[in-house]
């Protein structure tokens, strides 16, 4: 596999934007059908380009307008931004005032920098298999709350190439929705309060919400494996002083006490929840829980109709790994260190190119050639099933749309 090197991006990203960005699903994802005038054109897209140089408020009069750029800036990042009043690239030319961003996406951005107080294998930008299991918890969370206590119906879930995961809601209600209901949302989807001085950040009462209830179904699956195995929450006295700070005053000194007596995480476990047992009403062994496995969401990216999310496909400068949709059905099995690197997907495609040539040199010797159906070069390289999982989320927004508009007719015919 060929590995990436920062500064091989310049070579690099020519080559990526021209044959293997896929374009075509893309465009129609940002369309949403034409159905509303002017629509794709009066979308904001940003480039970051060579050297930090940020250029905001583009905009385009088509899908191909923006392929063109893309292919000629080979910019290092695509940010995708909101829909507006004007178009964004005239946005000096309109009074200030009118110059309104009107809907957009409600978007979700999950890092992992965010659970440093609750992963001790890695920190800061740095991520492995074992912390990976908490954005598995997080879209797992996020997602169900979204389809069942939200009614959404489309959702693309979307890896950021380095150390997160992003979410974008696209329902034709939801983007239009105003940044008040953005942030009652993200409120609502939040359980985890207070910055690094606060010891306790989750406080249950009774009744417990079903939304928390259905959560800690979710979350308590995978916490032997991710908190007491591959954590080790409870394996040293520093660590274990953590978990007893977060359980009632009266259970933490015979904790203390008892958990050097125990071989290991689990067994330590056992005891704690045992002692909760005995000291109901007490949500203390699902706090935990959820202190150290709960989504972690930051509001300000979802709250702003106007603020930017870099775009699924992007190359990320510093990994080489592209923003690639993750699918649902395999969520378990996703392995981000797995997904592909600019890099390779280059190499992938001069190594199909090669074969290419070779089969083209021995279909010259035979009679008749039979004309070849040329394949789309993202087809050729491990990009391709990510791509096809993007292909099947604009289908089935095509699909429900037209569903609507038939709808509406249907209904149009009554009268």
């Amino acid at each position: 596999m060929a590995g990436f090197e920062p500064g091989s991006l310049p070579d690099l990203l020519p080559l990526y934007y021209r044959r293997l960005f896929p374009h075509g699903p893309y465009g129609r994802w940002l369309s949403y059908g034409g159905v509303v005038k002017n629509y794709f054109q009066r979308r904001e897209f940003s480039f970051t380009l060579r050297d930090d140089i940020y250029v905001r408020y583009q905009s385009f009069n088509s899908p191909q307008e923006l392929e063109k750029e893309m292919q000629k800036m080979n910019p290092y990042k695509i940010d995708v931004g909101a829909v507006y009043s004007h178009r964004p690239s005239q946005c000096n030319a309109v009074h200030r005032g009118a110059f309104q961003a009107q809907e957009k996406e409600l978007v979700f951005d999950i890092d992992m920098t965010d659970y440093d107080d609750v992963r001790s294998c890695c920190s800061s930008a740095e991520i492995c298999s074992k912390c990976w299991t908490l954005m598995t918890i997080a879209i797992r969370v996020i997602d169900r709350a979204l389809v069942e206590d939200f009614g959404v119906k489309h959702r693309l879930w979307v890896y950021s190439g380095r150390r997160g995961v992003h979410c974008w809601v696209c329902d034709d209600s939801v983007r239009k929705w105003s940044s008040a209901m953005r942030s009652a949302t993200v409120e609502y989807l939040t359980l985890v309060k207070g910055g690094s001085e606060t010891v306790k950040k989750v406080n249950l009462t009774d009744p417990i919400h079903p939304f928390i209830s259905n959560s800690l179904s979710l979350v308590e699956p995978y916490f032997e494996e991710y908190a007491l195995v591959g954590q080790d929450i409870l394996g040293s006295n520093e660590s274990w002083e953590k978990v007893v700070a977060l359980v009632p005053e009266p259970v933490r000194e015979s904790l203390l006490r008892e958990f050097p007596k125990k071989r290991d995480s689990l067994q330590r476990w056992e005891l704690l929840k045992n002692k909760m047992d005995k000291c109901r009403p007490s949500h203390a062994e699902s706090e935990i829980m959820l202190q150290f496995c709960f989504p972690r969401l930051d509001i300000n990216v979802s709250k702003g109709v106007s603020h930017l999310l870099k775009s699924p496909f992007s190359v990320h400068p510093k990994t080489g790994r592209v923003s690639v949709p993750i699918d649902l059905q395999k969520l378990d099995q996703f392995d981000p260190f797995a997904v592909p690197t600019i890099s390779r997907l280059c190499s992938e495609l001069d190594t199909a190119h090669e074969e290419e040539e070779e089969e083209d040199g021995e279909k010259e010797n035979e009679a008749e050639p039979v004309p070849k159906r040329r394949t789309r070069d993202y087809k050729k390289t491990s990009l391709a099933p990510y791509v096809r999982v993007f292909e099947r989320f604009v289908e089935e927004m095509d699909k429900s749309r037209k569903g609507e508009l038939l709808r509406k007719s249907d209904l149009q015919g009554d009268f």
